[in-house]
């Protein structure tokens, strides 16, 4: 792969294939990120910090055959991050894109929240994610590659959600900084942000609150996982590449101000 314009990686005559590590691949919107760009044509690393469920989402998206593997990752811990980028090193394979999303909820109102309810979510969500995009920088800076951040509609603020929010609103300025200093390296970083998605871990919200979600929604339905693969396989893509430090709203149109 050799440098191009800032933001944009072109691929030699008989260079690797493209490369992507995707976090929180096991299931949900992680899972239809890498059945996405498997489709595509890359070589998916699918991290998880559940080993068994992130090699059954390999298996379920076709990825052996494609020299995609699983990994077993907790992104809160830095040691986890540098043993997956020697690994990645010591088998040449290079990484072109970097999809930050495994994610946790631990819902209570502030008054409610714990030390450890506030400390978990925001160090899966925006302590992992800066901890992905700082191990792995040197790599994409060698390939011209891109970073996309899974942030959340509920950057806003969300009711009951305080660390959540506080975690995908901090999500949006890491991303937005990383922008302004890697242009210069060629690497991309945008964010995208949906809103209610129907995915395993909504599975534990009330009916009665999907259904107030459903009024503020025009599209008056819930974003498939597909459809937010989309986004992030565009990002990841040169057809985006002057494109970087955005955050891209999948939300059917409830976006706020």
């Amino acid at each position: 792969m050799s440098a191009g314009p800032a933001g944009e990686a072109r691929a030699t005559p008989g260079s690797r294939r493209r490369a992507a590590l995707v976090t929180g691949a096991g299931s949900g919107i992680g899972l239809a990120v890498a059945d996405r760009l498997v489709s595509d044509g890359w070589m998916v690393l699918l991290a998880d910090r559940d080993l068994a469920a992130a090699q059954a989402a390999n298996a379920a998206v076709g990825g052996p055959a494609t020299g995609s593997r699983a990994v077993g990752l907790d992104v809160s811990r830095r040691a986890d991050w540098s043993r997956v980028v020697q690994e990645v090193r010591d088998r040449g394979a290079g990484l072109d894109l970097l999809v930050n999303n495994a994610g946790i909820t631990r819902d209570r109102t502030v008054e409610k929240l714990t030390d450890a309810d506030w400390g978990q979510v925001l160090d899966v969500h925006l302590t992992g994610t800066w901890l992905g995009c700082q191990a792995f920088l040197p790599l994409l800076r060698e390939s011209g590659g891109a970073i996309v951040n899974l942030s959340s509609e509920g950057r806003h603020g969300s009711f009951g959600q305080a660390n959540y929010s506080a975690a995908k609103a901090g999500v949006v300025g890491l991303t937005r900084t990383i922008a302004l200093e890697q242009a210069r390296h060629g690497v991309r970083a945008n964010a995208v942000a949906p809103g209610p998605v129907d995915t395993p871990m909504l599975a534990a919200v009330p009916g009665d609150v999907v259904d107030g979600w459903l009024e503020q929604i025009p599209l008056r339905r819930l974003a498939r996982p597909a459809e937010v693969a989309a986004v992030v396989a565009f990002l990841g893509s040169a057809e985006s590449s002057y494109i970087t430090g955005q955050v891209i709203a999948v939300d059917g149109g409830s976006s706020h101000p």
